[in-house]
């Protein structure tokens, strides 16, 4: 499952490491973005074990959310251009034979740039508030 990361600049640990060790869960890091002060972390973590790691994480002082649709898009809005299909660097939009688009948004890493290429405004990203 996926879940979203937000550590605050009062976790000067390594926090990822630590969950890591404490839990014994293997974690995939789909995208980090961090400073000196805080940091946004999109992972990847087995089903089985999203709870044990979300606790383990909110021990160490972040906040965590479980991301059920990572990327959504509106139905009565898309026109299956394709816009998005080139520009995804995970491959999340492919082409059916049909060719409307298709969607595998468990490859979704949240970095947004299929938004920014949709021309009809038909993609948003789950925003879990901090």
């Amino acid at each position: 499952m996926k879940m979203i990361v937000r550590i605050s600049s009062a976790a000067h640990d390594p926090v990822l490491a630590k969950v890591i060790l404490s839990t014994g869960v293997a974690i995939n890091v789909d995208r980090a973005d961090l400073d000196a002060t805080s940091g946004e972390i999109v992972l990847e973590v087995p089903a089985d074990s999203c709870a044990r790691v979300a606790n383990a994480f909110e021990r160490e002082g972040a906040s965590v959310a479980v991301l059920e649709h990572p990327i959504i898009r509106d139905n009565d809005e898309c026109v299956h251009c394709g816009a998005c299909i080139g520009i995804c660097p995970v491959n999340v939009f492919t082409y059916e034979p049909d060719w409307s688009v298709a969607m595998d948004e468990s490859k979704c890493i949240q970095c947004g740039t299929c938004i920014t290429a949709c021309p009809h405004d038909a993609l948003t990203i789950e925003i879990e508030p901090e």
